[in-house]
């Protein structure tokens, strides 16, 4: 008698689903249809309804810059960044805190395919002026309104960088655009395409107290939500990084853009006026509320300040 005579018989499966296949997430696409859009919109303070026109999306940009900051402070308190939908939307929109771009562009994205916008994810290399390159770790969104001709130019929409813009800026001529006395460019990379023709390349431009300064560069290739997430955990994991060094927290306003750069909180406004403070480590977790609309739970707070005294 063999093995496969005495072994019992395999326990009937459910019947096979036909539809089975076009559940599943093969992950494609930004998983619009499992945002809390409610919450959302409550949270940046705007109403339902919303059409997918340029008025709308320029609404919800600004008002999802202004009221989200930007922050890296898991990295500080020990726990890993998730990019996927339920979590970053715990945490950004259900609880008073803040992400950075992967957390907020996956956020942006599946709101605005909610909403019937055409959205593509694209990978930036932060340059902040740097002539060497830079690897591609800012996740950023080319929004498309629906039904208008492919040669249409689309929009940035780059929510998650903590500096702006307050609205996206579209794809074309490559003049400065002018937002509450901030003032950015979009232009096409003089160098053009790839070696290989595959994609338009990009540069985004800002100006700064000190003058226009070449903010990131990035090609249209689309990148997907698995792309957020692998890049998402060098910027959080490896220990080149610049995030994992120091808290790095932002909220940008219409009249001034909040930094705390480490202990150093820095206030710069649209004329070039900057003021900087110096703060102890244990005043971190008010200056966080206070400043920047960020409330640390539990023994968050004290974890935070330890970990600063540590490196102090």
């Amino acid at each position: 008698m063999t093995t496969a005579d005495t072994a019992p018989a395999p326990a009937a499966g459910p019947a096979e689903d036909p539809g089975a296949d076009r559940a599943e997430d093969l992950g494609f696409g930004w998983r619009g249809d499992a945002v809390d859009l409610p919450a959302y919109l409550e949270r940046v303070g705007l109403d339902a309804g919303l059409p997918p026109t340029e008025a709308a999306l320029r609404a919800l940009h600004r008002a999802h810059v202004t009221s989200i900051p930007f922050e890296n402070l898991e990295i500080m308190l020990g726990r890993p960044i998730e990019t996927g939908l339920e979590a970053v939307q715990d945490k950004l929109v259900r609880r008073p805190r803040g992400g950075y771009c992967f957390e907020h562009s996956a956020l942006f994205a599946a709101v605005l395919e909610r909403l019937g916008f055409q959205v593509t994810g694209l990978l930036g290399r932060v340059m902040m002026g740097a002539r060497k390159l830079r690897p591609p770790t800012h996740g950023i969104l080319h929004v498309r309104l629906p039904d208008r001709p492919a040669d249409e130019p689309g929009w940035l929409c780059d929510v998650g960088f903590g500096g702006g813009p307050l609205e996206p800026l579209r794809f074309a001529g490559g003049a400065a655009v002018e937002q509450d006395g901030w003032a950015y460019r979009l232009r096409r990379d003089p160098a053009g395409p790839g070696p290989l023709g595959s994609a338009d390349r990009w540069e985004l431009h800002q100006r700064d107290p000190g003058g226009w300064i070449r903010r990131h560069v990035f090609t249209t290739d689309e990148a997907y939500r698995i792309d957020f997430e692998a890049l998402n955990f060098f910027v959080y994991a490896h220990p080149r990084s610049p995030f994992t060094t120091r808290p790095f927290v932002q909220r940008f306003l219409a009249e001034e853009h909040r930094v705390l750069d480490g202990t150093t909180a820095t206030v710069t406004r649209p004329d070039g006026s900057v003021e900087t403070r110096e703060h102890a480590p244990a005043a971190l977790p008010d200056v966080l509320a206070s400043e920047f609309a960020i409330t640390l739970e539990g023994d968050d707070p004290a974890r935070l300040v330890a970990w600063l005294e540590a490196r102090a």
